[in-house]
């Protein structure tokens, strides 16, 4: 590795000739051939000790400096989420006085580098739905520049991630933001307190959250009234339960202490992962942010929410689960024609066509270069779906699949945002039912306010692409990025802490992983 790249110097006082590159150095102390040897087992060493002439980091001049930042800055762990023992400290304790305990400093600063910046755990080896790419600087570079810095402690610490979401999960990972009731309050006694209830019990109830910061203040505090039922509906909203403002038996028991808070400190430290593998992004930037376990999307501009929808996402088979990954919305397409995947094709129609040719009327059946079959040409019992050659397409219509529009950020697994005519499902609260892509509740305002940006007047420029009754695909200029994301926990606007259903249990998988990330120091 480094033998390759390190530069020798010019024999007999000697400049090599003007225009020839220097020789290769082919000559090394022993130190530096050990420190080469003990450094290729890491790429990110190997890569900086390589092109760095094999200067070690954590011996000379500077080391008592680099090791005491790095020190202060591995022990900020258990506030990130990540385990204590990620860092091995013990061995920060002492100055570097040979090649193994060099290598062993330098390989808890490269994994610091590397968790600071991307995560500790591998995004896709968590679950095979976790389509996320980490994009991460080179390791190599940000230790170059950890020796170059005047401040090498307040260098580390810059690293870490400075988005106010994660900062307000860290707060609320510290106890800056609990849910814990001081434990001498009256209890509220079990019942169905909702708008018009009286009585003690509302008043133990107005206690208990104006404890923890979710206060109602009223004339009459044993009345049950607007006020209590949006502080309640605000504490269900934090605490991971449905918020309805009525404060039943399951509200009742976790404002009086009897639930653990342990579900809620996991979502928090799976959370800060999440963002950590976000931190190549540039959140502040305009994008679409759709939260799947929330079920909502988000236009999001310099930090501030511009946009929000209700949104369908995929079921919890896993094969129809949505998965996670980011990408750029390139196309809006009005009246869009729905070509039906293949995996749909020949799970759930074949099996119909095979019973009854004229099953699934409202979709053509086409041949390779899109022209429509007819079905009585068509023996639909001599095919599997291994060998169907035919593909099904749904024409441009109200009750087309996708709606009147789709939104299209062109991808390996065929994701993408659309219009759904089955309105009636985002009345309801858990809405998991695709079969992966994401149902707009509000389609029309989303492509205005994507379209904004281009357009004096998005609101004309579309209806004029629907009203010609054509598919159209109107080009984003420039592109939107899109990120589905799946944070069970995260914070709202005013930075509390809001809690989100599992949908798909992936949370548990990731939580384990970090704790055994943590194991392996």
């Amino acid at each position: 590795m480094g033998a390759q790249s390190a530069v020798a110097q010019p024999q007999g006082g000697l400049a090599p000739s003007v225009g020839v590159a220097a020789a290769p150095r082919l000559h090394f102390t022993p130190a530096e051939m050990a420190l080469a040897q003990a450094a290729s087992a890491n790429p990110d060493l190997a890569a900086y000790y390589g092109t760095h002439g094999l200067q070690p980091v954590f011996m000379g001049p500077q080391a008592t400096l680099r090791r005491e930042a790095l020190l202060r800055a591995v022990a900020t762990a258990p506030a990130h989420g990540i385990p204590a023992g990620r860092y091995a400290s013990a061995a920060l304790s002492g100055n570097a006085r040979d090649i193994p305990t060099e290598i062993g400093q330098a390989r808890i600063l490269a994994r610091y580098l590397r968790d600071m910046t991307g995560g500790l755990v591998r995004p896709g080896k968590v679950d095979s739905l976790i389509k996320r790419e980490v994009r991460r600087p080179p390791i190599d570079g940000l230790i170059h520049d950890f020796t170059q810095a005047p401040d090498p402690s307040r260098f580390l610490l810059d690293l870490q991630p400075r988005h106010p979401a994660y900062l307000a999960l860290q707060r609320a990972l510290s106890g800056g933001e609990t849910l814990a009731v001081p434990p001498n309050l009256p209890r509220v006694p079990e019942a169905m307190w909702r708008l018009g209830a009286r009585g003690e019990g509302v008043l133990a109830l107005r206690v208990r959250l104006d404890s923890i910061g979710f206060a109602a203040p009223a004339a009459d505090p044993q009345a049950y009234d607007a006020a209590l039922a949006d502080a309640v509906g605000r504490y269900q909203a934090a605490a991971g339960l449905p918020s309805d403002g009525v404060a039943g038996p399951k509200t009742i028991r976790h404002l009086n202490g009897d639930v653990p808070d342990d579900a809620r400190s996991r979502a928090i430290v799976v959370a800060l992962e999440r963002m950590r593998w976000m931190a190549g992004e540039d959140l502040d930037a305009r994008h679409v942010w759709v939260n799947i376990p929330e079920y909502t999307a988000r236009i999001m501009e310099g930090g501030a929410e511009v946009f929000r929808t209700r949104v369908v996402v995929g079921s919890t088979d896993h094969d129809r689960q949505t998965p996670e990954f980011s990408d750029e919305i390139e196309y809006v397409v009005v009246n869009p024609r729905w070509n039906v995947p293949r995996s749909i094709t020949v799970k759930e129609y074949l099996p119909r066509l095979q019973a009854n040719r004229h099953a699934v009327s409202h979709l053509d059946v086409v041949d390779g270069n899109g022209n429509v079959i007819p079905r009585d040409r068509i023996d639909f019992g001599r095919y599997t779906a291994a060998n169907f050659p035919y593909r099904m397409r749904q024409k441009a219509s109200d009750d087309n699949a996708l709606g009147l529009v789709k939104f299209i950020f062109p991808n390996p697994w065929n994701i993408y945002l659309h219009d759904t005519p089955t309105k009636h499902l985002f009345r309801n609260g858990a809405r998991a039912y695709s079969h992966g892509c994401i149902r707009i509740g509000d389609p029309f305002d989303l492509a205005y306010n994507l379209l904004s940006v281009q357009a004096v007047d998005p609101k004309a420029m579309f209806h004029r692409a629907l009203d010609r009754g054509k598919e159209a695909w109107l080009k984003l200029t420039p592109p939107v990025p899109v990120h589905l994301v799946y944070f069970t926990a995260f914070p709202d606007a005013d930075g509390t802490i809001r809690r989100f259903d599992d949908v798909y249990g992936r949370d548990a998988a990731l939580y384990d992983a970090i704790q055994k990330a943590g194991l392996d120091s």
